[in-house]
């Protein structure tokens, strides 16, 4: 028998191209996806992936059970949004904060989402970059912020939401001496301008956690816009570093260069923190999954974090 959850896994495997993403994002193991692709081809007796290929592709059946789960799903959506009305009443706000100035690449789209599914929600994103948005919560300034750290809050009330995993690339002019490294160490820093956004130390990994353990400490340059920072760092007037996804359409360019930061990488995270009682409500959980959904199916490498 076909289940939703057939439905969800062949949504996931199609969105993430492979087995161990689709995995990763439905937080099961490789083998229960497979034992559930293996349920569906016998159930039918045809198969629903063509073998070998990578990305994976679907066969004739697979396309049109896509098809059936984009439809079924969505459906399956609404109604449980439809009835959350019935049952609680819905009428409410929802005021967004944010600490990171990349992040707008994902929360405009997802925000334009939620208003067709939950109109009578006030949603509204709170103006200005905050250095503390936690404060925003605690002054009830704010229902939602999305911050790069999981701090242990728990006594004060706040509730953590993985929203997901990234990894932070250094960022050169195609022309640098640098542009031709593997990847970038600690110590390549030290001589140059580290370009960044107009914010305290503390909130930029690559200070946080790859410079400052090793004693590097770069001049900095800063500046508002993304576009400023990688006309800067194309010029050669400084390097940066900064999520993989905020920066592939100025990659494409050609005129900077993307490199690891150490051999093993650097990477980032992503949560939402609310407060308890707010995080039991059927739209705050909608905008939650929208966020997610938005960003896996428009970013580039992003990681499924596990439950907080």
């Amino acid at each position: 028998m076909l289940e939703l959850r057939h439905l969800h896994m062949l949504k996931a495997l199609v969105e993430s191209g492979n087995l161990s993403r689709a995995a990763q994002r439905l937080h099961l193991t490789q083998s229960a996806i497979s034992h559930q692709v293996k349920q569906i081809e016998d159930h039918y007796g045809v198969p629903v992936f063509e073998r070998k290929t990578q990305p994976l592709r679907l066969t004739v059946t697979g396309r049109r059970l896509h098809v059936l789960a984009e439809t079924v799903l969505a459906q399956v959506a609404e109604a449980e949004r439809d009835i959350a009305r019935i049952v609680e009443g819905q009428v409410g706000r929802l005021r967004v904060a944010v600490e990171c100035h990349t992040c707008f690449e994902w929360l405009m789209p997802a925000m334009d989402i939620f208003r067709e599914h939950w109109s009578e929600i006030e949603l509204d994103l709170v103006s200005g970059f905050h250095a503390d948005p936690l404060a925003l919560l605690r002054e009830d300034r704010a229902d939602l912020v999305v911050v790069s750290e999981h701090r242990n809050h728990a006594a004060n009330g706040v509730v953590y939401h993985p929203l997901f995993g990234f990894e932070i690339i250094g960022i050169v002019s195609r022309l640098h001496r640098l542009a031709q490294n593997e990847y970038l160490t600690p110590q390549d820093f030290t001589d140059e301008t580290l370009v960044t956004y107009p914010v305290p130390e503390e909130m930029l990994d690559v200070i946080r956690i790859f410079l400052k353990p090793h004693g590097v400490e770069p001049k900095r340059r800063t500046a508002e816009l993304t576009v400023a920072i990688l006309q800067l760092v194309a010029s050669r007037r400084g390097i940066s570093a900064m999520p993989n996804w905020a920066v592939q359409g100025y990659l494409k360019t050609g005129y900077v260069q993307g490199l690891r930061l150490g051999k093993e990488g650097l990477f980032g995270e992503l949560y939402a923190v609310t407060h308890g009682e707010a995080a039991k409500t059927a739209y705050m959980q909608d905008f939650l999954e929208t966020v997610r959904t938005v960003s896996f199916n428009t970013l580039p490498g992003l990681i499924p974090l596990s439950p907080a």
